[in-house]
């Protein structure tokens, strides 16, 4: 039952995307939107990955209200993201754009729940729990 009613929850929160791919100059700038939806009453955490080729997909950093979380070392230099509640929104900033940085970038949303937790990080990566940008 915990696991047919936390599978619902993951069904109802969602990230939206407003553009699959960005294309911009090296050296540049890009912000890739990301908003949520979530019916958790206790707080949301959202979280950025970077998937390159066949790689396993790269935590870059978490969020869970404005600035606080954490970013992984590697990308705290270039990569920023503030959590705005208000308009449920995650953006991912990437500054002095590198070929490298040529990727998917997925938005990802765990409600802050209790229960059975590995029934949510499965669900995290359902269709509808996800986004997906392509940087070009």
């Amino acid at each position: 039952e915990i696991t047919a009613s936390l599978y619902l929850l993951a069904q109802k929160d969602n990230v939206l995307q407003a553009k699959g791919e960005e294309t911009a100059a090296a050296g540049g700038t890009v912000t890739l939107d990301c908003l949520y939806n979530t019916s958790s009453l206790t707080g949301t955490s959202l979280f950025w990955y970077k998937q390159d080729g066949n790689n396993s997909p790269e935590f870059i950093l978490m969020r869970y209200s404005g600035d606080d979380g954490n970013t992984a070392d590697e990308f705290k230099e270039r990569f920023s993201s503030t959590l705005d509640s208000s308009i449920r929104s995650v953006p991912l900033k990437i500054q002095k754009l590198q070929l490298s940085d040529s990727a998917v970038y997925y938005c990802a949303l765990q409600p802050t729940v209790t229960g059975n937790s590995k029934t949510l990080y499965k669900n995290l990566w359902s269709k509808d729990n996800r986004i997906l940008h392509n940087i070009h």
